[in-house]
């Protein structure tokens, strides 16, 4: 069976509901999709939009990275609720905060990778998830970070400044029609980090709404990560789970 791989579909994987235990006495909840066969080459730690603005473990380029990766690039995504979001996975423990006390959640998160022994991590921040890799991604065993949308609202020109003194990637998707940072400014605000890759999205939004923008969205995520995985194919020769 051929099957068009667009919207809802989720592709053949192993996935799992986990838990994730932070320093200060919080269960969060999660989900890891791995490859349905073999091993991940590398891992995604995904970290998602404002939970006060809607964002969650199921903001949907996170849902589909986790649909879709581990069958077609052999990449583990770890997705999870931070402290005080819900999903349909459940509510994570605690509250909102403000980016500050979410810095244990992130050590969770690696925590969790490195009892697990997953591959290659990166973290991958949308919009609020951003300023959470750049202002505690430095602190972890990461091969680097990608931005999706980041607004730097939270992460001080000295945070991002600091990843110029790291030799990790640093990766930024900046949609042409963000509704916060637009590639002229982002520009000038990660002029700090000389490594850093700016990718301009043409027509890009911060949402990242419709297939197209989906799609190159998770092209750019694996030609970071597993570049032998590319192109990404349309059709899926196969039975999808759903979609």
């Amino acid at each position: 069976m051929s099957t068009e791989i667009r919207g809802s579909v989720v592709l053949p994987a192993r996935r799992e509901d986990i838990e994730l235990h932070t320093s200060d006495g919080l269960t969060l909840v999660g989900e890891l999709a791995l490859p349905l066969t073999g091993e991940p080459v590398a891992t995604l730690v995904t970290l998602h939009p404002l939970p006060t603005a809607g964002g969650f473990m199921d903001s949907h380029i996170l849902r589909k990275a986790a649909a879709r990766l581990p069958a077609l690039a052999q990449i583990a995504v770890l997705r999870f609720n931070t402290r005080g979001t819900k999903s349909a996975r459940g509510q994570s423990h605690g509250s909102f905060g403000h980016g500050n006390d979410e810095r244990a959640d992130v050590a969770a998160a690696m925590a969790f990778v490195a009892e697990r022994g997953l591959p290659h991590p990166w973290l991958v921040g949308w919009s609020f998830g951003t300023e959470l890799a750049l202002k505690y991604g430095r602190e972890h065993a990461i091969d680097g970070a990608i931005l999706l949308s980041p607004p730097l609202h939270r992460a001080s020109a000295e945070e991002v400044a600091a990843w110029a003194g790291d030799s990790r990637s640093l990766v930024a998707l900046i949609p042409e029609l963000d509704d916060y940072l637009r590639p002229e400014e982002a520009r000038r605000r990660f002029a700090s980090v000389p490594h850093v890759k700016l990718v301009a999205v043409a027509g890009g939004k911060h949402l990242w709404v419709g297939e197209s923008q989906t799609k190159r969205v998770l092209e750019e995520i694996v030609t970071t990560v597993n570049p032998s995985a590319l192109p990404l194919p349309d059709i899926w020769n196969g039975e999808p789970l759903q979609g």
